[in-house]
C-alpha cells in the first residue's frame, strides 16, 4: 500500500553486512545465515536485492573491514549503494535503484539495529515506502558500556516498536525470516 504510484514491486535490501560492523555482532552467524535464506528466496523470486556499503573515518573504503562478510555473496547485476550516513537514502542513488526496479517495498536486513537499521526504515517510511523489518534478520554490537540497553534487548525493541509504526497509505510490518513475502499483499 505504499504511496509510491506505479511501484508495485519489492526489493531486499542488506545493509552493511561488513567485516568490521558485524565482527563483534550479536548471533553474527545466525543472522547472516537468515540474510542468506532471504537473498536465496529474492533471487528464486525475481526480487531485486540490493546491498548497502558504509563508509567513514572509521570504516575506510576498499580496506579490509569495509568488505562485505566472506559468507554473502553479490551478484554483479546486483546494485550496490555506497553511503556514509546511517539512512541509506541519505545523499545515495538508492532512490534512484529502487525507482528504475519499481519498487515501493522494501524487506530490510543487516547492521546495526540502532544506527543504519532504524534510520533506513524511518527514512524509507518517510519517503512513501512500506517498510518491512526482519526481525531474525538485523543486529548490533554491544554499546552497553555507552548506556545502550545489551544487544538483545536493543534488537528485540526495535522489532516491537517497528510492528507499530504508521503513517497515511504506508505500512510498516516486523516479521520473521521464514514468513517473509515478497508478492505484494492481497
Amino acid at each position: 500500500m505504499t504511496t509510491l504510484p506505479e511501484r508495485p514491486n519489492a526489493a531486499l535490501l542488506v545493509i552493511d553486512v561488513q567485516r568490521g560492523v558485524v565482527a563483534g555482532a550479536h548471533d553474527r552467524d545466525g543472522v547472516i545465515a537468515n540474510i542468506n535464506t532471504l537473498v536465496a528466496k529474492a533471487r528464486a523470486e525475481q526480487v531485486p536485492v540490493v546491498w548497502i556499503q558504509h563508509s567513514d573515518d572509521d570504516l575506510p573504503q576498499d580496506s579490509p573491514d569495509w568488505q562485505y562478510v566472506p559468507e554473502l555473496v553479490r551478484h554483479d547485476t546486483e546494485p550496490l549503494v555506497h553511503k556514509r550516513y546511517g539512512d541509506s537514502f541519505e545523499h545515495t542513488d538508492l532512490e534512484t535503484v529502487l525507482a528504475e526496479r519499481q519498487v515501493g517495498r522494501l524487506v530490510v536486513t543487516g547492521a546495526q539495529t540502532d544506527m543504519c537499521i532504524r534510520s533506513t526504515l524511518h527514512g524509507a517510511l518517510v519517503r512513501g515506502y512500506d517498510a518491512t523489518l526482519v526481525t531474525d534478520a538485523h543486529t548490533t554490537e554491544d554499546l552497553s558500556a555507552y548506556g545502550a540497553p545489551p544487544p538483545h534487548q536493543v534488537i528485540a525493541h526495535t522489532n516491537l516498536y517497528w510492528r507499530f509504526q504508521t503513517a497515511p497509505g504506508r505500512q510498516a510490518a516486523a516479521v520473521p525470516t521464514a514468513e517473509v513475502e515478497f508478492a505484494p499483499a492481497s
